[in-house]
């Protein structure tokens, strides 16, 4: 799925127009957008998701901005693990939800750029919660999620534990049969103590960018598909 991630990061830098203010998202679909903004060479400058996006942004040249002085930006840009059509979605895979779900409420428009296989009828039915909680509170957070009906694994690396850039720990929270009401499950999870954010992001996309493994691009609003190859 290379091709279509290419050409959804592709698609995503030709609506960044010269002056614009980022929100600058994190993984393999966004490599390809930054690749892309780098090689347009227009003046513009971005909050960065993670230290992984901030440094390859250093490397293209593509300037930074400080999210203390920031209050609002033009357009972010991200990636999604799954959406649906109403474009809710489940992220965190890569690890940087919170700082994506603060970058992503900045931003006037906010568009999700993925291939088209992660687009799905019920979140979470095949892709895990990730659910990011302060270390002191893994234990009552992972019996909490487990309670509700979760069935939960902490998330660890090569070297033990993982840890996000804010030194949190991920819990991968699969719910049988999907996610039945994401606007409940928002709201219940961020009341829960211990949870410092959670991958669902529910009202904050705007349009979505699913690139296919033949090149082309498809634009999904809530109200509508248009094919971009044609």
């Amino acid at each position: 799925m290379s091709t279509g991630k290419q050409a959804a990061g592709e698609a995503a830098a030709e609506l960044v127009e010269s002056g614009m203010r980022l929100g600058l998202g994190t993984g393999s679909t966004v490599a390809f957008f930054l690749d892309a903004l780098a090689a347009r060479r227009l003046d513009v400058a971005g909050v960065p998701t993670s230290e992984a996006t901030a440094a390859r942004c250093r490397e293209l040249g593509i300037r930074l901005l400080d999210i203390d002085e920031t209050t609002e930006l033009d357009l972010a840009v991200d990636g999604a693990d799954e959406l649906d059509q109403r474009l809710q979605l489940i992220k965190g895979g890569g690890g940087a939800l919170l700082r994506e779900k603060v970058v992503a409420s900045l931003a006037v428009r906010f568009v999700v750029i993925a291939t088209v296989d992660k687009l799905v009828d019920r979140l979470g039915a095949s892709f895990p919660l990730p659910v990011e909680v302060v270390p002191f509170a893994r234990r009552p957070v992972h019996h909490r999620l487990q309670q509700r009906g979760f069935e939960v694994v902490e998330r660890h690396g090569d070297a033990g534990p993982y840890r996000t850039d804010n030194g949190n720990a991920i819990l991968d929270a699969r719910f049988p049969g999907g996610v039945q009401d994401p606007t409940v499950l928002d709201i219940e999870l961020a009341r829960m103590p211990g949870v410092a954010d959670h991958g669902l992001f529910v009202d904050l996309a705007t349009d979505a960018l699913l690139g296919d493994d033949r090149g082309g691009v498809q634009q999904l609003t809530n109200e509508s598909t248009i094919d971009l190859s044609t």
